[in-house]
Formats: C-alpha cells, structure tokens, sequence
C-alpha cells in the first residue's frame, strides 16, 4: 500500500473497524498521523452511519457489568471494561452519541466513555442553584446527550425540579455541559413538569426528547423535544389516533428517528402501535395480543436491518428477535452469552476523542 496515493489509502481505511484502525496506527508515522486526523475520524464516522456498519449493541447487567455484540453478526458477546473497573457501583447509561456514551454512578458523577478506544472522561460537578424546602417530594432529574455539529460540540443536558405537597412548591432549573469548553451553563427555564424520579433522554434528528406533563393534574404523558442548536424547547404532537386513548407510551430512538411505543385497550384486547416520526407520525407496527407472535412481554424496537425491511427488538429484557415488517415473521436471534436480563442501546463504534475540544 506504500504506492497508493494517500486519497486512495484514506478511501481504504474509512472501511475498516476502529479496532483495526487502532491497530494500524502502529504501521506508520504517516498512517498514524492520518487515523488520528479529526477529518478523517469524522468521515470514517460519517461513513459508519451512512452503510450502517460498525455499530454494536451494548448490554447493562446487574447494574455495572457490561456486554457488547458486534451488530453485524449477532452472534456473542464480548464482555467490557468499563472506567470504573471492578468497583460494584451502580452505572446507568444517560445516552449514546457518535460512539459516545454519558453514563452516571450512584455517586451522581457522570463520565463520557468511548468503549471503542477505551477513553473516558469524568465531567466536572455542578450545583443546584436553587435551595430546596425542608419537606418536599422527591427530586425529580432529567438527563440527555447529543452533538451540535455547527459548533462542532457535544453537550449534556440536565433538568432538575422540585415539587411540594399539591404542588404548591416548584423550583426547576435546566443545565447544558459543553465538552468544547469543559463546563456548565444555565439556560432558560422550561414550561413543563418532569413525571418521573430520574428519565434520560432519546436523541433523534438533533434533538433530545423526554416524556413529560404539561400539567401535575392531568396525568397524560406529552413528548417535549429539546434543540441541541437552538438550545430551546418544544412539544411534539402526538399521533392523532393517539389523542383520544388512555394508553402507557414509551419511547425510543431507532435509525436516527423518534420512535413512539402505544400501548392500550381496545375492544377488550391489549394492542402496541409503533410508530415512527419522519416528516410526520408513520405507524410502522400494530399488533393485538391475542394475534401476536411476539407475545405481549416489554418490546423494545432497535434498530432496522442494512436492507430496511426488518426490526430487530428486544423482548422481555432478555432476549432478541427480528420482525419482519412484509410477512410479519419473527426470527429469533442466538446470541451466546447474553446475561439473564439486561438493559441494551446500540452505538456506533468511533474514534471520536474525548480531550477537551478548545
């Protein structure tokens, strides 16, 4: 390869792993330096989304042990080192970007991992910055990770609320962590009540969206998306099929869109609608339990196939299948080794770093 035009080489390598990139670093001085060039990590990035290839899911079990299964083949696990080594402490993950994973301790300090190149990262701590009553209900926090590309800059939202008996007492406040300069800042508050103890975001078309209540009262879920550009907020309509129904709503961002799972009652029977946001509300799959195939256990889409015509789901936290969306088949996936339950994201396998971006 010491004859081809570097065009050429560069064309070469933005096809191969980042374990073999990584690898590769040690053949040359000129590779080396090429691999770790910020344009080529962004491309062989670009590259990776746009075949969809080199992506992995990644498993949590028991809180702190962690699993990866190349997606390309799905066929076992690979167990990985995580920053904080043998230690038991609880890790959850807040969200995953370009190869990038914002997890939090029980401790509540946060970190940004690369499994891909075994980098971390520990985020500077940030206070409250408003006082709390004497006697109130639980805190309520909410977490999201994203990219901005115009700065070229990854950022970490937390919101934070505090409610009092029949909500006569509310603080909030919303903070953005910049990887660029390495700290927090306020922003302008939001308009909306946060529903849960602790709720990570899902990101999804440059943005971040959580389920939330846009009254204490009314006890229907609403989906708030957060601008990673424009740093505002905003509601997102629901499907229309969807406003008139008492349903459980989950969500979960799958090939860079939001996806929406409905579950409800009908006729006497439970059905789940998936539905998918594009330009609009898409439903993508509608099933009845007493029809399904899947069975009516927690169902969790993933990701589509290279080809586009299957979803690959999780079922029940344990185990793995595809649908097919033509004949509405399921095949199950084998995968060795997988835990007895876990909780599954799917990354992007990167070289993107983790020094401070000045």
């Amino acid at each position: 390869m010491a004859t081809l035009p570097l065009e050429m080489t560069i064309e070469i390598l933005l096809r191969l792993s980042v374990k073999d990139l990584l690898r590769f670093k040690c053949v040359s001085k000129p590779w080396c330096s090429s691999i770790d060039d910020p344009d080529f990590i962004k491309l062989h990035l670009s590259h990776s989304v746009k075949t969809n290839t080199n992506h992995s899911l990644i498993l949590r079990h028991c809180e702190y042990h962690f699993f990866s299964v190349n997606y390309d083949s799905l066929k076992t696990t690979q167990r990985l080192n995580h920053p904080l080594g043998e230690q038991k402490t609880p890790i959850k993950i807040l969200g995953t970007c370009n190869g990038l994973l914002a997890l939090i301790d029980d401790n509540g300090i946060i970190f940004l991992w690369n499994p891909s190149t075994r980098k971390s990262q520990v985020l500077p701590s940030t206070e409250i910055e408003f006082s709390s009553p004497s006697i109130f209900f639980p805190r309520s926090t909410y977490y999201g990770f994203g990219y901005d590309p115009i700065p070229d800059d990854y950022k970490l939202v937390r919101m934070v609320q505090v409610h009092g008996k029949n909500n006569s007492y509310l603080h909030s406040e919303a903070k953005v962590y910049s990887l660029r300069s390495n700290s927090w800042r306020r922003i302008k508050d939001f308009c909306f009540y946060l529903s849960f103890y602790r709720e990570f975001g899902f990101l999804a078309d440059n943005a971040l969206y959580w389920m939330v209540l846009k009254t204490p009262q009314s006890g229907n879920k609403s989906i708030v998306g957060f601008d990673l550009g424009t740093e505002e907020f905003r509601f997102v309509e629901l499907p229309d099929s969807c406003l008139n129904k008492r349903f459980c709503m989950n969500m979960k961002a799958m090939g860079g869109y939001l996806c929406l799972i409905a579950t409800y009652t009908e006729f006497n029977d439970d059905v789940v609608d998936i539905w998918i946001m594009k330009e609009s509300w898409i439903k993508l799959i509608s099933w009845k339990k007493s029809e399904s195939i899947l069975g009516f256990p927690i169902v969790i889409p993933l990701a589509f196939s290279k080809s586009g015509d299957k979803v690959l789901f999780s079922i029940a936290l344990h185990k793995f299948v595809w649908y097919d969306l033509g004949s509405k088949r399921v095949e199950n996936v084998g995968i060795r080794g997988l835990p007895s339950s876990f909780d599954v994201d799917l990354y992007v396998e990167s070289l993107v770093p983790l020094m401070v971006m000045l």
